[in-house]
């Protein structure tokens, strides 16, 4: 169960690994990385078909990040998250996001038996404070119904 205290924890991380950004400025990957760089977040671009993105160096995958990284959000298609939650976990981060509509319930199974603070079905950007326009709007509705996490 996603928690308030988990959302905290996740987001206190000192660096973060953004797995599937996009060099497309209309895709989410770029997006939810700009963002939460623009928010002061200390995030790292993962994407194999990427050198660099906005002058940050961009890693090939979980593995080559650097020993220090205490989350990792993972925007990837379905078909890629199991593999990228197992080295993230190999790798022995302790924060995993898994975007919402990433997730699968073969690697919820999986990272649920570990000691990782596991948040999935929820959106990085309705969290990451300064929450500005939709995202915003959108926390403030879950509030009102009942689904922002307690």
């Amino acid at each position: 169960m996603i928690t308030k205290k988990s959302l905290q924890e996740f987001l206190s991380s000192k660096k973060l690994a953004v797995v599937g950004v996009s060099r497309n400025t209309k895709k989410f990957g770029y997006a939810a990385y700009h963002e939460l760089k623009t928010r002061g977040y200390n995030v790292l671009p993962v994407n194999p078909n990427i050198d660099s993105l906005e002058g940050d160096v961009c890693f090939r995958d979980v593995a080559s990040l650097p020993g220090d990284v205490d989350g990792v959000i993972i925007l990837t298609p379905k078909s890629e998250t199991f593999r990228i939650a197992e080295n993230a976990s190999d790798k022995g981060i302790k924060n995993i996001w898994i975007q919402q509509f990433s997730e699968t319930k073969e690697v919820i199974d999986f990272l649920s038996g570990k000691d990782i603070n596991l948040i999935y079905k929820e959106c990085i950007l309705m969290y990451s404070e300064p929450v500005p326009g939709f995202h915003k709007f959108h926390r403030f509705v879950n509030k009102i119904i009942g689904k922002y996490p307690k």
